[in-house]
């Protein structure tokens, strides 16, 4: 591998950290198991490397950042240790050769080189822990779920919109896995339907991004841009079941005005569930978290309120993540199947009974509604 040499950029969130990136700058993260997301993100920015200071593939489980990065020819680091983060600044200039870290000429820290050789590596022993990861992840789910059935059975209080989504399609976009793509695939159909725009958090930068202006946004208000929020038309911030709402604060230094709902959950959830309980027609879904990949992701060991609320909505949503892929060079019949029954595994899972006949059609409808 050749010598690097940049510019430091750092933080120990991520999503941040992109906000600030330019193209050369050297993106030194905190990023353990390092999500398809936040690499593409990285890779956007163009840096000349990215150094974790953490595992970017710890074998946990498959997780297909570093794949990511590797694709774009970025080279990627990772093991860099604590010590490494204490002793730089933002703004030096690092030099990496062979996974040795120098300032000027003062070595700092060696890094591990992620190469193909360690992702396949690393893939092979996450694969070996993934029947232990799911058992754990099932009963977790199982567990909360009973928990959070109020969710669904009619203890949210949703305020008052001036967002009217009675009898409407519903677009609700989350910044997840191949959202550019599948916004992109959808196109035609923002253009006829003409549906109602909820951004979930950055959803409503992704929505900016393909010049869409969001009718709302509803989230914690994490990462979602300043210029998002004061283009959107409404905002719904997420507070916890006990009133706290973090993000509000951020909303009124802003000068802006917002609703409030109290629930448990993710703010993905929550959009699905005010969409279906103000009378959605039909509710379309772009780069949601469906399966146990995402939310370990996301830190999170089940995805209980997800399980809940799929269930609940089920019967007017489109799961449109993936459907870039669906028409990529022609698409059989038994590919549709397949890419059901893939869409299916969590919720079976959980449930013996679920109805996959019904969910076939349901992605059967969705490519002749998206004129695919």
């Amino acid at each position: 591998m050749k010598q690097v040499c940049g510019p430091v950029k750092m933080d120990r969130k991520t999503k941040f950290l992109v906000e600030r990136l330019s193209p050369g700058d050297v993106a030194v993260i905190d990023h353990r198991d390092l999500d398809e997301v936040a690499a593409e993100s990285l890779a956007q920015k163009k840096v000349k490397a990215v150094v974790n200071i953490n595992s970017s593939m710890s074998g946990r489980y498959p997780n297909n950042g570093p794949r990511k990065l590797a694709e774009a020819n970025i080279p990627h680091f990772d093991l860099a240790g604590e010590d490494f983060y204490s002793r730089i600044r933002e703004g030096d200039v690092v030099t990496i050769r062979a996974g040795e870290l120098y300032l000027g000429e003062q070595h700092v820290a060696k890094a591990r080189i992620v190469d193909d050789a360690v992702i396949s590596r690393q893939l092979c022993l996450a694969e070996k822990n993934l029947d232990e990861l799911l058992d754990h992840f099932v009963q977790n789910t199982l567990e909360y779920a009973l928990q959070e059935k109020e969710l669904i059975l009619g203890g949210i209080d949703f305020p008052p919109l001036k967002t009217d989504v009675a009898g409407k399609h519903v677009l609700v976009v989350v910044r997840g896995q191949s959202y550019r793509e599948d916004l992109q695939a959808v196109t035609h159909y923002l253009d006829e339907v003409k549906p109602v725009l909820i951004g979930v958090d950055g959803g409503a930068d992704a929505l900016l991004e393909f010049g869409r202006i969001p009718d709302l946004v509803v989230g914690d208000m994490d990462s979602v841009s300043d210029q998002a929020l004061r283009r959107t038309r409404e905002i719904l911030v997420h507070a916890y079941p006990d009133g706290k709402a973090p993000g509000l604060a951020r909303i009124e230094n802003l000068g802006l005005d917002a609703s409030i709902v109290k629930a448990p959950g993710t703010s993905e959830d929550i959009a699905l569930l005010l969409a279906y309980e103000k009378g959605a027609r039909l509710i379309a879904a772009v780069g949601t978290h469906s399966n146990m990949i995402d939310f370990l992701e996301k830190g999170r060991k089940g995805m209980a309120s997800t399980f809940l609320v799929r269930l609940k909505v089920g019967s007017r949503l489109i799961d449109a993540r993936g459907v870039s892929q669906l028409y990529r060079g022609g698409v059989s019949g038994r590919s549709l199947l397949l890419l059901a029954l893939a869409a299916s595994i969590p919720v079976l899972a959980l449930v013996l009974a679920n109805p996959t006949i019904r969910h076939v059609f349901r992605l059967l409808a969705m490519r002749l509604r998206f004129g695919l």
